[in-house]
């Protein structure tokens, strides 16, 4: 949560190498009108301060996020913010929801419900940002070396799946007796969601 993020888990991330590059840290909207609405007890302004600071201490840090479109009293200027945020920032990987009122919840009594096609509408507009960027993303990594963490069979005979350290899904040729290791892989190819390569022969 972004509220945790203090100096000493910072400083964490950049003297433990064992930590991978990668952080999940969610957001949920780039308004601050919203986000105060949400309850939430960060700004925009505060988030933004967070990743550059993990990015000083971690150059190449990755990131991933939560974002929900829609909330009681969102207007365009709102959404306009959240989507100014998202590609500002870059993620590698991000969830996205349109808001739906929980029975019991203070946001279930909000007034300022926005229409159901305008959700449809801007969760649309916002995934297709997210997936732009995080194909741009992946595309960077396409003839780089990268270790990854196999820890299952792929989804085809002779195939094996794993992470690399921004956690991104990485599927190469190989037997399943390899799961369970770090090796490294050259990137052959990407999508928005998944990266493919070959695993280097080591002598």
């Amino acid at each position: 949560h972004p509220r945790d993020m203090d100096q000493v888990l910072i400083d964490a991330h950049r003297d433990i190498q064992q930590l991978m590059p990668f952080l999940h840290l969610p957001v949920q909207s780039g308004s601050d009108k919203i986000l105060k609405a949400m309850n939430r007890k960060h700004t925009a302004a505060d988030y933004r301060a967070i990743i550059d600071r993990l990015r000083a201490a971690r150059p190449g840090m990755t990131f991933s996020s939560d974002f929900i479109v829609g909330f009681p009293g969102e207007t365009d200027q709102d959404f306009a913010d959240t989507m100014k945020l998202a590609e500002d920032i870059g993620y590698v990987s991000a969830y996205s929801f349109k808001y739906s009122a929980r029975p019991g919840t203070p946001a279930a009594n909000m007034p300022g419900l926005v229409p159901e096609k305008i959700k449809d509408e801007r969760l649309q507009a916002l995934q297709a940002l997210l997936f732009a960027s995080m194909r741009r993303l992946n595309e960077q990594a396409v003839g780089q070396t990268v270790s990854v963490l196999f820890d299952r069979p792929g989804s085809h005979d002779g195939q094996i799946q794993g992470r690399s350290p921004a956690n991104q899904p990485v599927h190469a040729a190989g037997p399943a007796r390899l799961v369970g290791q770090i090796l490294p892989v050259l990137v052959k190819s990407a999508t928005a969601s998944a990266l493919s390569g070959d695993i280097v022969v080591q002598d």
